[in-house]
């Protein structure tokens, strides 16, 4: 099943959803952030998506990113939910395919999960430890 993808516009990309302090989710926002976090609940593709975002030119080949400890068609299958999350867009050219984060989709769960001090409601402290 393909899931909604977020609505993402404009050269500085606007969240799908309000950020999460400030306003409720709707049934179908609550929906386009859940596909997103759950293909983020892998270990295998946050790595990924990482390597894909971090890479210097901005996208990465599969051939770059696939030293991830799991096979190459293991690797795929990640990198086929990140694409259906709608986290990362693909290019074939020749046998190699490229990935790239989406356009604006890193800002858009940055802003979605705007802390409470952006929202004028004092300071959290994270519930697990950053390291």
């Amino acid at each position: 099943m393909t899931r909604p993808t977020p609505r993402i516009s404009g050269a500085t990309a606007t969240a799908c959803c309000p950020p999460i302090v400030t306003a409720a989710l709707s049934e179908r926002d609550a929906e386009v952030m859940a596909a997103m976090f759950k293909a983020l609940s892998d270990p295998v593709r946050l790595r990924l998506l990482s390597r894909v975002a971090s890479h210097p030119s901005g996208e990465a080949c599969v051939c770059d990113i696939s030293d991830v400890g799991v096979s190459q068609p293991t690797v795929s299958h990640h990198l086929k939910k990140l694409r259906e999350a709608g986290l990362l867009s693909s290019e074939r050219r020749g046998t190699w395919v490229y990935y790239r984060p989406a356009p604006g989709v890193l800002a858009a769960l940055g802003e979605f999960l705007a802390d409470t001090e952006k929202a004028g409601r004092g300071e959290v402290a994270p519930a697990v430890p950053v390291s």
